[in-house]
């Protein structure tokens, strides 16, 4: 038979075995509980930089929305560039932008590679100088303005007086919504007077009683006129109801899916807080 003493001392010696194994397991359980260190905390904060390039309508926006993703993540640059829907298409096809910009469709040749995120609508605006007594033109008539065929103010409801015509130059994202939009396949005149950029056109048509052009919706001030367009006004909400016909779509695009800070950066101009920023800036939510 076993002694009580010896019993005694396998006893003490099973509750300290099991008490060492309770400290440790205690211990285990205290490690998964704690918060992440410092060192795991900072791993997960955004740094590097990125470039954003193409459209000049899309341009005011991304810069906009790059200096609010910025104050976030203040580890973070984002170089916004302009240049043209087209050369946003190629600069991302090619790897030369993280991000490019579009401010009208992708051509299916285009799109090869390419992964596309629309992050806004926008509506062409048709504008003229404040005092202009024209208020409206068709789409039909606006054709034969671009086409040459329509020349004169007074046959458009406004004054006696030549029609100075102001376009975007070839590869503007703009001018190629417009020419799918309004111009239905014809070749715009080589009458007109180009301009390379957005507020290069407005301030052309500010500066000029008898001029005419177009521009992004969201580019509209007081210093010019938008023209209804088959008696629809040019509005944001118009363009949501589908009855203001020239609208086209603002696109980002990467090569690939996107990935790191061009993925991060997507992702905040679709969330709520970018969709607002888009709204105050004069875009039409996505959302």
């Amino acid at each position: 038979m076993v002694s009580v003493k010896k019993r005694r001392l396998t006893s003490f010696i099973v509750l300290g075995l099991l008490l060492v194994m309770t400290g440790l397991i205690g211990g285990c359980g205290n490690e998964e509980a704690a918060p992440p260190d410092d060192q795991n905390q900072n791993s997960e904060k955004l740094s590097g930089s990125i470039t954003v390039a193409g459209s000049t309508s899309v341009q005011p926006f991304s810069e906009v929305l790059a200096e609010e993703f910025t104050k976030i993540h203040p580890d973070v640059k984002i170089d916004v560039q302009g240049g043209g829907s087209s050369q946003g298409i190629q600069a991302a096809t090619e790897g030369a932008a993280d991000i490019g910009s579009s401010s009208r469709e992708l051509k299916p040749e285009e799109k090869s590679g390419l992964v596309e995120s629309t992050i806004a609508m926008d509506g062409i605006a048709i504008i003229v100088h404040p005092s202009n007594q024209a208020g409206e033109i068709t789409v039909e008539k606006l054709k034969d303005v671009y086409l040459g065929k329509i020349n004169n103010w007074k046959d458009l409801g406004g004054s006696d007086a030549p029609i100075t015509v102001v376009c975007r130059e070839a590869g503007s994202g703009t001018r190629d919504a417009f020419e799918e939009l309004v111009m239905n396949k014809e070749s715009i005149s080589d009458q007109v007077i180009i301009q390379n950029s957005t507020g290069a056109v407005k301030t052309t048509v500010a500066g000029d009683e008898k001029a005419i052009g177009f521009v992004s919706l969201a580019a509209m001030d007081q210093t010019v006129k938008a023209l209804k367009i088959d008696g629809v006004e040019a509005t944001a909400d118009n363009v949501k109801s589908g009855s203001y016909k020239i609208s086209r779509p603002f696109i980002y695009m990467t090569k690939g899916q996107p990935e790191g800070l061009a993925k991060a950066f997507i992702d905040y101009v679709l969330s709520d807080e970018g969709q607002a920023i888009m709204q105050e800036e004069g875009a039409i939510s996505v959302k």
